[in-house]
């Protein structure tokens, strides 16, 4: 594919990877204009930082782009992004789930939102810094995992629908990252040795808890008891909130062995505690199911298992073989072929062939859900 000089609206994010991805795009003959979202509401208790809901990416995003010769905009997305995004972290939360607002920013605001901003700019494609491969063919786009499995992110865009994908381009895909840093060093970049950000952007240190406190406040949090597995009362908890499926720090009460959080029931806002042998799951199922063109589901109607593929339960989890099969109502059941530990509602399930995303879905908590209940007391 040949770009005929088309242009593209490039994602900024003050970092390394953005930065190399426009000029590899210009490189490759695109005419690149890039945007830096402002998505740090008042709120944020790190907008200050050097994060992507910081102003200092923003500096950082616009000292790139003048040293690429690229124009350079900033565009006010904060109060969708505390709609779409953080309310979103927060009431998943609420609800005993554990949510995954990366993939909800790709879907909703970089590759979502974004698009009325490349339009009104003239632009043909949204690029973002990426480690995934999108291939355009005439009749799809098959998202690939990027070649440095270290930093691959597709499992964070399986949720682009066909229209998002092929308006896509992820430069970065096919390099690894030692490569990114050493053309940034090449060009004379600022942010050739800026340290990638391993948390959540707006949620400094990764203390979701502190968070969910300033964001939320004490009063709305959901509190109650906490049982083990065999129905024995604990403790009480100071919310539902502070919680997630396979936790062991922080957890109350002495105990001759490991306790882990092992399920969580939002209605009757209990946790239930149990061994790490009480975290293991061989099948679950997931609603909101995106299925890509090259799975077949949606061309052939399928309704019976797809057969062997391999699911990632959340990004740092290595995959594991699976057998997917199909329901109603945009959902799939999932049959591990080894069972794992901590499958966590809420978090996404990316369904893979080999290196191709052939879809995902986000895990939904276990029916009956209180599969613990008979024990504890009425």
């Amino acid at each position: 594919m040949t770009s005929k000089k088309k242009r593209v609206l490039l994602g900024m994010s003050g970092g390394v990877d953005s930065s190399v991805a426009g000029y590899l795009l210009r490189e490759q003959g695109y005419e690149v204009v890039g945007v830096t979202m402002k998505v740090w509401p008042q709120d944020c208790i790190s907008r200050a930082e050097d994060k992507c809901c910081g102003p200092q990416a923003v500096a950082d995003a616009r000292t790139v782009a003048h040293s690429l010769g690229i124009p350079h905009y900033v565009v006010d997305e904060a109060d969708q992004f505390e709609r779409l995004v953080i309310d979103y972290f927060s009431t998943e939360y609420q609800a005993g789930r554990t949510p995954n607002p990366c993939v909800m920013c790709n879907e909703k605001l970089k590759f979502g939102n974004l698009w009325n901003k490349a339009k009104a700019l003239g632009c043909d494609y949204i690029a973002t810094g990426h480690y995934a491969i999108i291939e355009h063919h005439t009749d799809r786009a098959i998202l690939r995992k990027g070649v440095d499995l270290r930093k691959d992110q597709s499992y964070f865009l399986f949720s682009l629908r066909q229209p998002q994908l092929r308006r896509a381009l992820t430069p970065l895909g096919k390099m690894t990252k030692l490569q990114i840093r050493e053309i940034a060093h090449s060009l004379g970049l600022k942010v050739a040795d800026k340290i990638d950000s391993q948390e959540i952007c707006f949620v400094p240190g990764n203390d979701y808890k502190t968070f969910l406190r300033s964001h939320l406040g004490e009063s709305e949090f959901h509190r109650g008891e906490i049982y083990d597995v065999d129905g024995n009362f604990i403790s009480e908890h100071d919310g539902i909130e502070l919680f997630t499926i396979g936790q062991r720090k922080g957890l109350p009460g002495g105990s001759q062995r490991p306790r882990y959080v092992v399920d969580l029931d939002p209605e009757t806002n209990r946790v239930i505690v149990g061994g790490a042998d009480d975290l293991v799951c061989d099948e679950f199922e997931v609603d909101r199911v995106n299925w890509h063109p090259i799975a077949g589901v949606n061309a052939r109607g399928y309704s019976s298992e797809i057969g062997k593929a391999t699911v990632k339960i959340r990004y740092s989890h290595p995959g594991t073989n699976a057998t997917l099969t199909p329901l109603e109502n945009g959902r799939a059941h999932i049959r591990l072929h080894e069972p794992q530990r901590a499958v966590t509602p809420g978090q996404a399930a990316v369904f893979y062939d080999g290196d191709v995303v052939l879809g995902g879905g986000w895990i939904c908590r276990a029916e009956p859900a209180r599969r613990y209940e008979a024990a504890i007391p009425a």
